[in-house]
């Protein structure tokens, strides 16, 4: 359970507080906001400048805050009393140890959201899936404790959440990263639910390799007590090196098999998903449906929100219908646009190899799924984000992947061959970057470009250009094989063809070359679809 908080708001006021890395998701925003709410004397500085930075500024705008923008300065990290520092600096940072080594308390989000949080909470982190893991559990846990809500994004960052929920009955539902973690210890507390929910190779420009970043990670779960839980993944192999840590909570697993008989859990048999709690198995819905509309990988993210908010309250109301209403994360595999054979899936999200490899599956496995309604017997239904709503089972899937980015000293074979498998020759368009120079050196080891050289632009404008290109292509080459004009109809007006075709968009790289961040990235990639010459209307956007 979470130990009593340390009241220290007091001794904040009138502290001179420097926060390094004010940034542009919204984190470094809220810190400072929270920090001048608490009467501490704030310092921002970022490397960036002052015009990039411009929206954070917008945003702090007639508060009492001084700003550094554009360097660091030694003399700062030494004269405040403490360095609240921002996602992505190492440990390692001069300026850092500078203000280590004149005994300064170094902090971040997350260590002050768990020090002063009154509440129980709830927390996800790992590689893949822990977005849409908290954002479910919050959804799932809201029918009966309404004001619960995901924070940890950049649409409510923790300190946020914590103004908004501190000391009433709810839990704190939160996503964390291996940055923020490794300031965790220093708050004196953990999460009474913690769940780990995969380890792939991630973040290898920061970590010296995967099990450095793995350690990381296990900070979730290393200052629990034998009341708290932990959740593993028994599906990923990562959990072995979890349990090699000794993990003094209560231990549960999720897998989309049978799980071994002594363990506790959710899995998956005979296409329901079944909760074995004490030993005791409890069927509950079938997920047949549920993963043919959503893919593999985000059921083992239901069978992690089920079980993690049944853990929480067992006496909680669930129904199937509830499970396929769960809506879809911004920009993860997010479907925003569809007319007829044509789908339009943002995965900008994906900012790894893995990433894009269950986009790839997902979309190119013959079942078609939106997030929205389509033209049905030639009537237009509206699109709604409350999840999907209409699949398709039995068609032929054409998928023109656009994808690359930034490096993060991460493999690509594994891409490649997933490419490959699945996308046609001439329906793959790169966006050029370091992390596409290496996939496309994969690609040629496979002999992927052996008769064409391949399509990689700079500006992501002409990658969705020529996306949409060859998609039309695709379409009116289905069409021209129709075996009469009532089948040319019937396609046009019902979707009916033997063909859809999926643009989708899942860079599996970082984006910072071209891009503010993925978010920056997707919202750029809405706008050109927005924007573009299919003059989609306007009606079909949520």
């Amino acid at each position: 359970m979470l130990k009593q908080a340390v009241q220290l708001t007091d001794a904040l006021k009138g502290k001179k507080v420097l926060v390094m890395g004010l940034g542009l998701h919204g984190g470094g925003r809220a810190v400072v906001r929270w920090l001048v709410s608490r009467g501490a004397k704030v310092t921002a500085t970022d490397l960036r400048d002052r015009v990039t930075l411009a929206p954070s500024l917008r945003a702090l705008k007639g508060l009492s805050v001084r700003f550094v923008l554009g360097r660091h300065r030694m003399e700062d990290f030494r004269s405040h009393d403490v360095v609240v520092v921002g996602p992505g600096v190492p440990r390692e940072s001069p300026y850092l140890l500078a203000a280590m080594r004149a005994g300064k308390t170094i902090e971040n989000d997350a260590s002050l959201f768990f020090r002063y949080l009154k509440n129980s909470a709830i927390a996800v982190t790992g590689t893949r899936g822990k977005t849409t893991t908290t954002l479910w559990v919050a959804e799932l846990l809201r029918k009966k404790y309404p004001l619960v809500r995901q924070s940890g994004t950049p649409e409510n960052a923790e300190l946020e959440e914590l103004e908004r929920i501190n000391g009433k009955n709810v839990p704190a539902v939160v996503e964390l990263s291996s940055w923020q973690l490794e300031y965790l210890p220093k708050s004196g507390k953990t999460p009474h639910i913690a769940a780990i929910t995969n380890i792939y190779p991630e973040h290898l420009n920061r970590y010296r390799d995967i099990k450095h970043y793995a350690t990381a990670k296990a900070n979730i779960f290393l200052g629990q007590h034998r009341e708290d839980i932990l959740v593993l993944n028994h599906d990923n192999p990562w959990h072995r090196f979890f349990l090699k840590k000794r993990p003094r909570g209560v231990l549960y697993y999720i897998s989309t098999k049978v799980l071994p008989k002594k363990l506790d859990g959710a899995y998956v048999k005979s296409g329901k998903l079944i909760l074995r709690i004490g030993g005791k198995e409890t069927p509950l819905f079938s997920v047949v449906r549920f993963k043919e509309e959503r893919g593999s990988h985000n059921l083992e993210n239901l069978l992690r929100a089920v079980l993690i908010a049944r853990l929480y309250d067992p006496q909680l109301p669930m129904t199937e219908r509830d499970l396929l209403r769960l809506p879809t994360p911004r920009m993860r595999q997010e479907t925003i646009y569809r007319e007829g054979r044509l789908t339009v899936v943002n995965d900008s999200c994906a900012t790894s190899p893995d990433g894009t490899i269950a986009a790839i599956r997902r979309f190119a496995d013959g079942n078609t799924r939106s997030d929205d309604k389509s033209r049905v017997r030639g009537r237009t239904l509206r699109m709604t984000p409350q999840g999907p709503t209409s699949y398709t089972r039995g068609k032929s899937r054409s998928v023109v992947l656009i994808t690359g980015g930034t490096d993060k000293e991460l493999e690509f074979d594994g891409l490649a061959a997933e490419i490959k498998r699945h996308i046609p020759k001439r329906q793959l368009v790169l966006l050029e970057g370091s992390a596409t120079t290496k996939l496309v050196a994969a690609l040629r080891k496979r002999k992927y470009f052996s008769a064409y050289e391949p399509l990689e632009f700079l500006d992501l404008a002409v990658c969705v250009k020529e996306a949409f290109r060859i998609a039309a292509d695709s379409t009116r080459s289905d069409l021209k094989n129709q075996s009469s004009r009532s089948d040319l109809v019937r396609s046009r007006t019902q979707g009916r063809s033997s063909v859809s075709v999926v643009v989708l968009f899942s860079p599996g790289a970082a984006s910072f070359e071209k891009f503010l961040h993925e978010f920056d990235r997707g919202e750029q990639f809405n706008k050109l679809i927005k924007n573009s010459q299919m003059k989609m209307p306007p009606s079909r956007w949520h």
